[in-house]
């Protein structure tokens, strides 16, 4: 009799060290894993990673002309370094896409999000140092 509780204490115990165990175990994985991810970058990196593009004039589909300025935010500053010596192209790109669109295209936030998505895109393409995080538009005039 005192066996049979002495062992149902000992097999009692030792389940609960072990559940114990197995959720600080748990928690510690949980808790790095968060503090592992990337903080945001702060706005000072953001702008030194950041480069802008001038305002670009072109006409587009239907008789239209539409002018538009944007900030490329990219991944670190060799990128934004390697993007400022890619102006050129960039803004080909940029007249590129718009040659193509209608003002119809552009208009609303849908149309301006899938024309940063595909200048992005294009962008990305060219980079050899770093990627595009964001396209920022500043300004945009079409008519």
């Amino acid at each position: 009799m005192k066996n049979k509780l002495l062992m149902t204490m000992l097999i009692i115990v030792i389940s609960i060290s072990l559940a114990g165990v197995i959720v600080y175990v748990v928690t510690k994985q949980l808790s790095a894993d968060a503090s592992s991810e990337e903080p945001e970058p702060t706005i000072e990196e953001i702008v030194s990673s950041s480069v802008e593009i001038p305002e670009v004039t072109t006409s587009i589909a239907n008789n239209n002309f539409a002018r538009i300025s944007m900030t490329m935010q990219t991944d670190s500053t060799k990128a934004a370094e390697e993007l400022e010596q890619r102006d050129f192209m960039v803004k080909d790109i940029i007249i590129d896409e718009l040659s193509e669109m209608t003002r119809a295209d552009l208009e609303g936030r849908a149309g301006k999000e899938a024309f940063e998505e595909t200048v992005k895109e294009r962008v990305d393409a060219l980079m050899q140092e770093g990627e595009i995080v964001q396209i920022y538009t500043t300004s945009i005039v079409v008519q």
